[in-house]
């Protein structure tokens, strides 16, 4: 066995066209910034935007599972939250088997909000997709989600 450690080539080397994180970044920033006029017509930012799109599948998730979920800071979250509620779009409870836990609930104007928001949103992603064929696609996705299996600190 070796004691040598592997030589890694350096970003300059790989460039930035196939590091995969800066790809992603990209990705995400364009798809954020493809919905930004669509969201503020709402009175949504990304953070909101996120939390809304989590709660329309996710039924009472705790606030710290929110902030996985969004991959939102949670003093971001807080303030969102703080907003989306005064919105009227969300309510929060005190957890039934934990009263210092507080779960957070769409509301159905929230809902609403939400389904207004997601045309766009299916559109922003299929203009991502565009000309991919779907099994390329699929593949694609379950890569993303081995990635994410990889990485992840939390079962969520």
């Amino acid at each position: 066995m070796s004691d040598e450690t592997p030589i890694v080539p350096r970003l300059g080397e790989i460039g930035l066209t196939n590091f995969a994180p800066y790809l992603m970044n990209r990705i995400m920033g364009r798809y954020n910034a493809s919905l930004r006029e669509e969201m503020a017509d709402l009175g949504l930012s990304t953070p909101k935007m996120r939390a809304l799109a989590v709660l329309s599948v996710v039924e009472g998730p705790l606030i710290r599972e929110l902030a996985i979920y969004t991959v939102v800071d949670p003093s971001t979250l807080s303030r969102s939250l703080d907003q989306l509620q005064a919105d009227g779009l969300i309510r929060r409870e005190v957890d039934s088997a934990d009263s210092r836990a507080v779960r957070v609930f769409i509301t159905d104007a929230g809902r609403s909000t939400f389904e207004s928001l997601w045309p766009h949103m299916a559109k922003a992603q299929a203009r991502m997709f565009r000309g991919i064929p779907e099994a390329e696609r699929q593949a694609f996705t379950a890569t993303l989600q081995k990635m994410l299996t990889n990485i992840r600190k939390h079962e969520i």
